[in-house]
């Protein structure tokens, strides 16, 4: 088993900058890929970023390329969601999921293919 527990949100406007975390407990945090999701309101759950077991393999959203970045420290067991020049298409909620299953290179981008998920955290950009 995996919890998650998500931080770091809140109100910005737009181009500002949040950084999102996420700390993770149960099995050996360096084992397991990590990603992050969201969904705005009324819209489906949209993958945004990934990154493998050891942080070597990324994996972005085209729509937020070049402005988020993700990274982890595995000596903390968090994952980290640097989010910059923020849009207001961007306003939804947040969550990271873990999946135990994902080879070390892989950074999956399906949501169906992680196993455990916090509850997320709210990212409003106002305009």
């Amino acid at each position: 088993q995996v919890q998650l527990v998500e931080s770091g949100g809140g109100l910005v406007q737009a181009g500002g900058s949040l950084r999102l975390s996420c700390a993770a407990s149960g099995r050996p945090f360096s084992t397991y890929a990590m990603g992050w999701f969201r969904q705005a309101p009324g819209k489906g759950r949209e993958f945004v970023a990934a990154i493998s077991r050891s942080g070597g393999s990324t994996n972005y959203a085209d729509s937020v390329k070049g402005r988020f970045t993700i990274s982890r420290d595995n000596a903390k067991n968090t994952v980290y969601l640097q989010m910059n020049s923020l849009e207001p298409e961007d306003t939804a909620v947040y969550c990271c999921a873990a999946n135990i299953v994902a080879l070390p290179w892989q950074a999956p981008s399906s949501s169906p293919n992680y196993d455990f998920w916090g509850q997320g955290t709210q990212v409003t950009v106002s305009s």
